[in-house]
């Protein structure tokens, strides 16, 4: 049974899961001289006071700071500045129920929406598995896993993937070179190559940062980044909050809390009561991602394909043993 997290009055805020996760948003900023977007700034740094008004881009009239105006170059390399940092005194894990899963693809399209992604472009996937002959199939939802040696960072030689004191994995697609080393070196096949360009719309005002990736490069390497966007200001990713199963929790390691939007239990206790594993454990890499056995399935696994395209059916035609 999984265990409700109390609401313990000595520890409160730090059991409430992502409500004070990070440094939150910041101050309005100009992309250069036209359009303006949000930065996701310090709240430390002195400001000036004096206030100036300047047009949104969704047309809306704002004040900002004056000391918050800054050439769009300054943006960018103080937005990958604080990728690189991650959030402070945070440890990032995801929990994936697989008995839960029933190919719903909700969680794939939300990725895609909200990293402006193409249809024939998914940072998250979804397998059809059979760890035998004898034993029933299931679906296999498989992000980043976000590993804490991974070897995708060890191998890149310009510095364009990097870890996080969070355990967030990211890239730079704008140092990436496109050499590939770093989709070598992953075991799960996590990553993907952007052969061209995804010719998408990027909103106006928009500013480069690792944390979203947007928009993806052709020549250049792109992955799920665990919507490091969204936990900076306090929300879950997009995966989670969109499956309609609750299937995928994510929370905190250090504080032993995971939610799936729904309901939020310890970490600790769900991954000992259920059998939790890491996908490939025996390689070493530590994954961020755990898993729980598809156990009593909520769901018979031919469901996952009622509602999908032929283009999608075909994928899993020949699903076998792994």
């Amino acid at each position: 049974m999984k265990e409700k997290v109390e609401n313990e009055s000595d520890g409160a805020s730090r059991r409430n899961f992502l409500k004070k996760v990070g440094v939150g948003v910041g101050a309005i900023s100009v992309a250069g001289i036209a359009g303006s977007t949000i930065l996701k700034g310090n709240a430390a740094n002195a400001k000036s006071g004096k206030k100036i008004k300047l047009l949104s881009p969704d047309g809306k009239l704002v004040e900002v700071d004056q000391d918050d105006i800054k050439p769009a170059g300054e943006i960018v390399a103080d937005l990958k500045t604080e990728a690189r940092a991650g959030l402070h005194n945070r440890k990032f894990s995801m929990v994936i129920d697989l008995a839960r899963c029933k190919n719903a693809r909700k969680c794939v399209e939300a990725c895609q929406e909200g990293h402006l992604l193409p249809k024939d472009h998914e940072w998250l996937k979804l397998y059809l598995l059979q760890d035998d002959n004898l034993t029933s199939k299931y679906w296999f939802p498989r992000p980043c896993f976000h590993c804490d040696k991974p070897m995708c960072v060890s191998v890149c030689p310009v510095g364009a993937t990097f870890k996080r004191s969070d355990g967030i994995v990211l890239v730079d697609n704008q140092r990436c070179i496109g050499c590939k080393f770093c989709m070598t070196g992953c075991p799960f096949s996590a990553r993907v190559f952007n052969w061209k360009d995804p010719e998408v719309t990027v909103p106006e005002g928009h500013v480069y940062d690792p944390e979203t990736n947007i928009p993806a490069l052709e020549g250049t390497v792109g992955k799920c980044v665990f919507c490091a966007d969204k936990l900076r200001i306090g929300e879950l990713p997009r995966c989670v909050s969109a499956c309609p199963m609750g299937v995928i929790y994510f929370g905190d390691i250090l504080e032993d809390t995971v939610t799936n939007g729904n309901e939020t239990v310890r970490f600790s206790k769900l991954i000992s009561d259920r059998a939790g594993y890491r996908y490939r454990e025996e390689l070493g890499t530590l994954p961020s991602v755990f898993y729980l056995p598809p156990t009593q399935r909520m769901f018979p696994v031919e469901s996952g394909l009622e509602d999908t395209d032929e283009s999608i059916k075909g994928r899993y035609k020949n699903a076998g043993p792994r």
